[in-house]
């Protein structure tokens, strides 16, 4: 009797089941799963939120909306390169170069990859990787003259000024009025001894930017030439930017040794005193 009564109550709740799963929907939450499609919209609208945080300098949102857009969709190239720039930005540098290589396994022909490798390997001082990289890139970019820009300030850093030279006249001949290449030039002249050269590229990068620092360079090319004419450059170039009358300052824009000393030089005219110390006081 017990036994019957066990297998009664079982296949009556069974037969329950079964005769009233219509009332049981109304019991059980309905979830909604999104499809592939709609996630990956998703991610890529969140990875624009994380670019445009990103230009307006919040970084930290930044990053942390870049991280999520990654989780919700990881195979596309173009959100691991937003966050590797969130990346660059937060200075987490090697985190930055994962990304990259993440993205570049998904798309290897992507030469914006290679240019953006370069400039953390420059920032961490690996000479050698950032070359490697930025000629990479341009196999597959030939016509990014930012990057053959580039490439020509990696060999100006490793006085290879006539390799450098060859780079610049190339970002030249892409863009006509590329001032910072002609400027550049005028650098790699100078360290090889050829003033009237370095004062020709100087020359034609202030036609088209009277920037502060060709015209500074312009000035200390005519020190033995026009002293009256270098004290007037130098005058208007530290007045556009007075960081230039520190050493450190225009090694970090690739000034080489000869230029330097000639700067020094010229800033001991007492014609320049007032300026220099009006200068050292602007960038202190």
């Amino acid at each position: 009797m017990k036994k019957s009564l066990i297998r009664l109550l079982f296949f009556s709740i069974i037969s329950g089941f079964i005769f009233n799963s219509q009332n049981l929907k109304a019991i059980i939450p309905f979830y909604y799963f999104p499809e592939i499609k709609n996630l990956e919209q998703e991610a890529l609208s969140i990875g624009k939120q994380a670019y445009q945080l990103l230009l307006f300098g919040q970084i930290k949102d930044s990053l942390n909306l870049a991280k999520l857009a990654v989780k919700i969709d990881n195979k596309n190239e173009t959100l691991w390169t937003i966050l590797a720039e969130t990346q660059i930005a937060s200075e987490l540098y090697k985190d930055a170069l994962i990304s990259l290589n993440k993205a570049q396994k998904i798309n290897p022909e992507l030469g914006e990859i290679f240019f953006a490798k370069s400039s953390i390997y420059l920032k961490q001082s690996q000479i050698t990787k950032a070359k490697i990289s930025l000629e990479s890139g341009i196999k597959i970019l030939p016509k990014n003259f930012n990057a053959i820009f580039q490439l020509g300030n990696i060999y100006l850093m490793e006085k290879n000024y006539e390799r450098a030279l060859k780079e610049f006249d190339k970002a030249i001949k892409i863009k006509k009025d590329f001032w910072q290449a002609l400027n550049n030039k005028g650098l790699a002249y100078y360290e090889l001894d050829k003033i009237n050269l370095s004062i020709v590229s100087f020359k034609k990068a202030i036609s088209i930017k009277e920037d502060a620092e060709p015209l500074l360079a312009l000035a200390t090319c005519l020190r033995n030439k026009d002293i009256n004419e270098a004290i007037s450059l130098a005058k208007k170039a530290l007045l556009k930017n007075p960081n230039y009358v520190e050493r450190k300052y225009r090694k970090e824009q690739l000034w080489g040794e000869k230029l330097q000393i000639s700067t020094e030089q010229l800033f001991k005219s007492t014609q320049l005193k007032e300026q220099i110390l009006s200068a050292k006081t602007k960038i202190n």
